[in-house]
Order: C-alpha cells, then sequence, then structure tokens
C-alpha cells in the first residue's frame, strides 16, 4: 500500500526512509507472530510445571507479549516482537522452583527485581553502552550464528533432525511415522518456490499453505468441539497480581535474617539477569545486521528504546505471573518479510491481544507449519558471513567460535560469552590490544567468572 503523501504513520514509523509500505508491515508483523505463537502454549505448560495455573499463565503471557512488543513498536520503531523467553522459564520452573526448592512466587521476586534493574541500566544508557563494545566482526557472527541456531529450531520442531537414530544429529526417514517432518520439508520447498518467484509475503503464504497441508496428514489438529459448532472465541482467565515473595529474599522459613538465603535470591537474580542481558543483546544485533537497521557508525539504531522494552516487559510479565520477558529470535522471520519499523511490532502486539480471545483459532498452525519459516530465515542470515575477514585469525577464530557456540549450545548468550573470550585472547597473543575496547576487557572477565562459577556451583 504506496503512500500519496507525508502521512503520520509514514512520519512517525519512517516507512519511506526504511523503504517499505504499510501492506509490507503487516504482513511481516503476522509472520513474526505465527513464528513465535508457539509461546502462547509453552510457557504456560512450562510454568503449569512450578505450580501457576495454566489459564493465569497464559493470560499474562499474551498481555506482557503484547505490552513489551508495543513498547518496542513506539519507543525503538523496530520489528522486533517480545515474550517470555524460552530457556529462561524452564530455569524458572526446573531449577528454582523444583531443584532449588523455591516457591513460584521467590521467583517472580526475582524477575521483578532483573526487570527493575534492566529499566535503570537502559535508562542510563550501560546495556546501550555494553552493545557498542562488541566488536564489528563478532556483530556480524552473531547474526550468522543466530541464523543457524533458529535453523536448528525449526528442524527440531518439525521432527526433521532428532537424536534417536544412534548419531548426534540424524534426519528421519520422510514417511507417515514421520508425517511433522514431511509436511515441514514440503512447505520448505514451497517457501523456497515462492520466494524465489519474489511473490510478496512468500512466508506468510508459506505457513498458511503448510498449515492447510498438515491436515490430511494429521498434522495440523482441528479442534474436537463434541458435536458442536466450532467457536474460535474463549473468554481468558485472570492473570496473576503482583504475586511476589519479598520476605523470600532475605529470610528463612523461620523468620530470622540469612545470608544464606539473600546468597541463593542473589544467584536465581544474576542467572535470569546474565542469561536474558547477552540473549536480547544478540537478538538485537542478529536482526539490526539482517535487516540492516544501523545508523552510520553500524550500531543498533534506537538501541536504548529496545532494551528498555523487555525490561518493561520483564516488569508487567512479573506482576502478572510469569518469566522474564525478551526480544524473540523469531523476529527475524517477519524481517525475512519485508518488516524494518515499529509499525509490524504494533501488528504482532495486536495479534498477541486477540491471542487472548481467539485462542482456539491461533492453536490449529502446527510447529511444522512455522518450522519452513525458520529454517528459510537461517539461510537469510548467512549472508553477513560474507563480510567477515577470515583471513585475520584474530577476527576470524573468535567470529567462528559464536557462529559453531550458538546452535550446538542451543544458547544465543553462550555463543556471545565464548565468542568475547576468545577475541580478548586472539588480540592479545597477536599483540593487537588496542584493538580491544575497554568494556570487551570487561565482558570477558564477566564471561570467566561466570563461567568458573557455574563449574563450581
Amino acid at each position: 500500500m504506496p503512500f500519496g503523501g507525508k502521512t503520520k504513520m509514514e512520519k512517525f514509523f519512517k516507512l519511506r526512509e526504511r523503504g517499505t509500505t504499510v501492506s509490507r508491515e503487516v504482513v511481516a508483523g503476522i509472520t513474526t507472530f505465527l513464528a513465535m505463537s508457539y509461546i502462547l502454549a509453552l510457557n504456560p505448560s512450562i510454568l503449569a510445571d512450578s505450580g501457576l495455573a495454566w489459564g493465569s499463565v497464559f493470560t499474562a503471557t499474551a498481555i506482557s507479549s503484547a505490552v513489551a512488543t508495543l513498547v518496542m513498536a513506539f519507543c525503538a520503531n523496530l520489528p522486533v516482537a517480545l515474550a517470555p523467553g524460552l530457556g529462561l522459564n524452564a530455569f524458572f520452573t526446573y531449577t528454582v522452583v523444583l531443584q532449588m526448592g523455591c516457591t513460584p512466587q521467590l521467583a517472580l521476586t526475582a524477575v521483578l527485581v532483573e526487570g527493575i534493574v534492566f529499566i535503570f541500566l537502559s535508562l542510563a544508557g550501560i546495556r546501550e553502552a555494553i552493545i557498542r563494545s562488541i566488536p564489528v566482526s563478532l556483530r556480524k557472527a552473531v547474526a550468522v550464528g543466530i541464523g543457524l541456531f533458529i535453523t536448528l529450531i525449526g528442524l527440531a520442531n518439525a521432527g526433521i533432525v532428532g537424536t534417536d537414530t544412534g548419531t548426534l544429529i540424524g534426519f528421519e526417514h520422510f514417511n507417515m511415522a514421520h508425517a511433522s517432518a514431511l509436511v515441514a520439508v514440503i512447505g520448505f520447498i514451497i517457501t523456497i518456490v515462492l520466494f524465489m518467484l519474489r511473490v510478496p509475503g512468500a512466508i506468510l503464504i508459506g505457513i498458511a499453505l503448510t498449515t492447510i497441508i498438515g491436515i490430511p496428514f494429521g498434522v495440523t489438529k482441528l479442534p474436537v468441539t463434541d458435536g458442536k459448532a466450532f467457536s474460535p472465541v474463549a473468554l481468558p482467565s485472570a492473570p496473576y497480581f503482583m504475586p511476589f515473595d519479598f520476605k523470600g529474599m532475605l529470610f528463612d522459613s523461620n523468620g530470622a535474617f540469612s545470608l544464606v538465603v539473600l546468597g541463593k535470591f542473589f544467584v536465581i537474580f544474576f542467572t535470569f539477569f546474565f542469561t536474558d542481558m547477552f540473549d536480547t543483546l544478540g537478538t538485537l544485533l542478529g536482526i539490526a545486521e539482517q535487516g540492516n537497521l544501523k545508523d552510520k557508525d553500524g550500531n543498533i539504531v534506537n538501541a536504548k528504546g529496545a532494551l528498555l522494552s523487555d525490561a518493561v516487559g520483564t516488569v508487567v510479565g512479573a506482576c502478572l505471573g510469569t518469566s522474564t520477558v525478551t526480544s524473540f529470535v523469531e523476529s527475524t522471520s517477519g524481517v525475512a518479510a519485508g518488516g524494518r519499523t515499529g509499525l509490524s511490532s504494533v501488528v504482532t502486539a495486536i495479534f498477541f491481544a486477540l491471542a487472548l480471545f481467539l485462542s482456539p483459532l491461533f492453536a490449529i498452525v502446527p510447529a511444522a507449519a512455522t518450522a519452513p519459516a525458520l529454517i528459510f530465515v537461517g539461510f537469510l542470515m548467512m549472508k553477513s558471513i560474507t563480510t567477515i575477514d577470515f583471513s585475520d585469525a584474530s577476527e576470524g577464530i573468535p567470529a567462528f567460535l559464536t557462529i559453531i557456540v550458538m546452535p550446538f549450545s542451543y544458547s544465543i548468550s553462550a555463543g556471545i560469552s565464548w565468542g568475547i573470550i576468545s577475541y580478548v585472547l586472539c588480540k592479545v597473543v597477536a599483540k593487537k590490544t588496542r584493538d580491544i575496547p575497554t568494556v570487551t576487557w570487561v565482558l570477558a572477565l564477566i564471561f570467566i567468572a561466570n563461567i568458573v562459577f557455574e563449574t563450581l556451583k
């Protein structure tokens, strides 16, 4: 939908400046939502194991995702969507609650504190300074590593790869016993054909067609209505409200102040803090590289607003009863579909809000339908590798480690940490310490300390 003049929307979101249109942004926003909508079912399922109510967490997930993504749209004007992060919700349930014996209320208190600290750090520009300190070669490597990471997510979600074949990663036989994998491969082929034919919205169309194709294969599960007419509308459950345990931060079960209790709380807080910090950082770097959303110095545009959005989302989520909210790597699928501004984030946020009432409808889209989009986006994100100087080992080795650690460790933050550590090591050995920014030195020491801490824990 081209613009006939300088509309308010065009001025605010800078659509022409970034070479996009309203229709393209709408398609991108829907694509991003579909690619990450699985979190609406998965996050409540994981947190329900901690003792929280599934319905309440579902509502908290949808609301916090919508709020954080709207903040991203209006404060940063970036096509990035946010939601409670995978890995962080697993740590919340299976480590903090089930292993360490903490209550869900205490875990949510740690999430709240983390979010508040992040708000102050974001407003002060400290998180932005950390992003700016990442060497250019590592920024490009992060984009490539994320591409491989989300490709692996897509392959695993579709059941194309697994560990039950006797090898670390083995491709399954494509037959009706592995219908999900077969449907995903068909969907991937469709996406490739549409993209090669330059069909607008190729990724979104691919998701829709794959969902339909999955019906006869039994992959797309149509809702069971017990003979009644299917209704896509359902009222949401009430979320929690301020479910915190501030006393549990400092006092033991007998009501006495305890340094042990405080120390345990700090470990929980620091793990949430550390993982969210660098998962968000990596995702923003990857999306900025993919969509060329950088300023003349190569830094992420409006980085402060972007970082503030996940902090606000985390606080809102904690107040409603869900784990840490973070930028989602699946946003790259929307960028691949043409998203370049916060308008696509507005569309994604609207769909998260609608999901509160339309959960039966959105539940129809299977993982096998969104997997081809993630795999294809992995290809699109590989282009940055061509601009990394591998002829200089002090640049190439850290970039290589950043790229391979992300998918193999299933962690964006792990890839960044090993990339930073190896960058400092290689530059020191090569006697090029002048290339190392001061903040990069500090980050390397923090990463090393964290590895030692995790080893001794």
